[in-house]
């Protein structure tokens, strides 16, 4: 039995494969007629999308990797400000610093000339009130030493006329 089935696949009917033949020939004319067409153009609308959506990819990419130049740009720029502002608040506290430093100079060395004046203006003013002081003194001394001899007019005359003697020395 094996070989009759054998035989079986072998044999070839020519109605079948007739039959076959015009049912693939209606096939490919039914196919052509109604299918390919729409197929045809449904891949060839599909390939279109696939250009457009490429092209569109590509040009979303350039104008990312424009924008990421800008950005970089900008943001070097942005650094170059940022320098400069640092450097020039330097700048300002720097010379903020020099003005009151030179100011506080110049208030210690007015304070000081003041002071230097004033001690000179005590310093005159104690050496009259001295004098006038050594001159009473040397008046009254030279007066209960001489005790009526000469007058009080000419005792302060000789005083004064040593004392100007003494400071001029």
């Amino acid at each position: 039995m094996r070989f009759v089935f054998a035989q079986s696949l072998l044999d070839v009917d020519f109605g079948l494969f007739f039959w076959v033949l015009i049912t693939f020939i209606l096939f490919l004319i039914i196919l052509g007629k109604f299918a390919w067409k729409p197929i045809l153009s449904a891949l060839s609308e599909r390939e279109k999308n696939i250009k457009e959506s490429l092209e569109a990819a590509e040009k979303a990419m350039e104008e990312a990797r424009k924008v990421s130049a800008e950005n970089e740009a900008a943001l070097k720029e942005a650094e170059i400000t940022a320098q400069k502002i640092r450097k020039e608040a330097l700048e300002d506290a720097e010379k903020i610093r020099a003005d009151r430093m030179q100011k506080a100079d110049k208030d210690a060395n007015e304070r000081l000339e003041q002071a230097l004046q004033q001690i000179e203006q005590e310093k005159k003013k104690a050496l009259i009130e001295l004098r006038t002081e050594v001159s009473d003194l040397a008046i009254k001394a030279v007066s209960q030493i001489l005790d009526a001899e000469i007058d009080e007019k000419k005792n302060k005359q000789l005083v004064d006329n040593y004392i100007k003697d003494l400071s001029s020395n």
